[in-house]
């Protein structure tokens, strides 16, 4: 067998069924398996499984047993040569796979491959490929240096390439990581005694330990609704600065140097939230856009929304002199065509849903600062 995506699965049963849906589709032509493992949820992700994917190999946890030892129960169960890492709230396009197992079976040196992710609204996420947080690149970031001075302090992000080429980066994010299911045993996979933010590190920089190479591959584009959506507050900088310790414990050691910078950089992080706003809410959108080809749909999303929603048929370029809603009907259009009009459209005046094949319900975050909306079509 080629390949195993592990998808860990807690609580997010709607965004689960995009994401299956969108890899079941993805894996049509090739020798490929999911593995879906529930963290014990309480909101029917399981039920929904064996109702629409009842194909698909289901592991129901009794407990939520975190994000490593999850991952490890589910490539524990895996067959495939290549496994890859995948969070439930994410979309990939119908050739992602055969894009990112063509490029990692060219590579002698192959490490861990991430790919391209954007957000709900269109926008590139940096987190898609970075570099080794030392202590001074961790206090670039919690300081967001490096977003002004982008060639001295941009090592955090890996900033040496850009968002649209293809390279050599030390760290990936665990929202999709593809690798040699060997070299994920040998590693030790996940280490279960890992923070929260310092999983992902920790594997990446394992394999960089294996004397591997880990490659940002920028061919592909994936949505990742969730991003950087965590509210930048006390407890994420709480548990950042665990992360990190325990990362720095693990594969250093944690120095005088470690504790000034992370101080320096919680007490700058505190001074300049006192200054900042609230983050500005998205517009309400002035009219929706359907595409599709089913008059049916719109007929029914306009009694919903009490409101006239136009219908295009093709994922064109949209005008954007007004706000809207533009919503994508995957019954008429495939994945990655939708994820390219995520990409084209992108503004801050668009916000964008999806129509899963064959569901009741639409989809989509409208900011980086949001979970994600699911909106039921009633009578549909």
């Amino acid at each position: 067998m080629q390949l195993s995506v592990i998808i860990l699965n807690y609580n997010v049963r709607y965004f689960l069924e995009l994401c299956v849906l969108s890899v079941q589709n993805a894996i049509e032509n090739l020798d490929a398996e999911i593995i879906v493992v529930d963290n014990n949820s309480k909101d029917e992700s399981c039920q929904m499984m064996k109702q629409r994917f009842p194909n698909v190999k289901l592991i129901e946890n009794k407990e939520n047993s975190g994000f490593p030892k999850g991952n490890n129960i589910g490539v524990s169960q895996a067959q495939g040569e290549y496994i890859c890492i995948l969070n439930p709230d994410t979309v990939v396009a119908e050739d992602t796979f055969t894009k990112v197992l063509a490029f990692a079976k060219k590579q002698k040196d192959l490490g861990i491959v991430g790919v391209k992710l954007i957000d709900g609204t269109g926008n590139f996420l940096p987190e898609s490929k970075r570099g080794t947080p030392t202590p001074f690149v961790a206090f670039t970031k919690i300081t967001s240096l490096y977003k002004v001075f982008t060639k001295t302090f941009g090592k955090y992000y890996a900033q040496h390439i850009s968002e649209g080429e293809t390279g050599k980066v030390d760290i990936l994010v665990g929202a999709f990581m593809l690798m040699k299911r060997d070299l994920y045993n040998e590693i030790g996979g996940f280490d279960e005694d890992c923070f929260m933010y310092s999983d992902d590190i920790d594997l990446s920089y394992m394999a960089l330990k294996k004397g591997k190479s880990n490659y940002y591959f920028h061919e592909t584009t994936v949505i990742h609704y969730k991003g950087e959506s965590t509210i930048k507050d006390g407890t994420y900088m709480k548990r950042f600065r665990e992360a990190m310790n325990f990362f720095y414990k693990k594969h250093f050691r944690v120095s005088f140097l470690f504790s000034v910078f992370m101080e320096m950089g919680i007490v700058f992080f505190s001074f300049v939230k006192m200054f900042q706003g609230k983050p500005k809410p998205k517009l309400s959108p002035e009219n929706y856009i359907l595409v599709s080809a089913n008059e049916i749909l719109k007929e029914t999303l306009e009694k919903q929304f009490n409101q006239k929603v136009e219908l295009n048929k093709t994922a064109q370029l949209f005008p954007k002199s007004t706000a809207a809603e533009i919503i994508f009907d995957q019954n008429h259009l495939d994945f990655k065509t939708i994820i390219k009009a995520f990409e084209t459209n992108k503004s801050n005046s668009f916000t964008f849903k999806i129509l899963p094949k064959t569901s009741d319900f639409i989809i989509g975050s409208n900011s980086s600062f949001d979970r994600g909306e699911i909106v039921k079509i009633s009578d549909f």
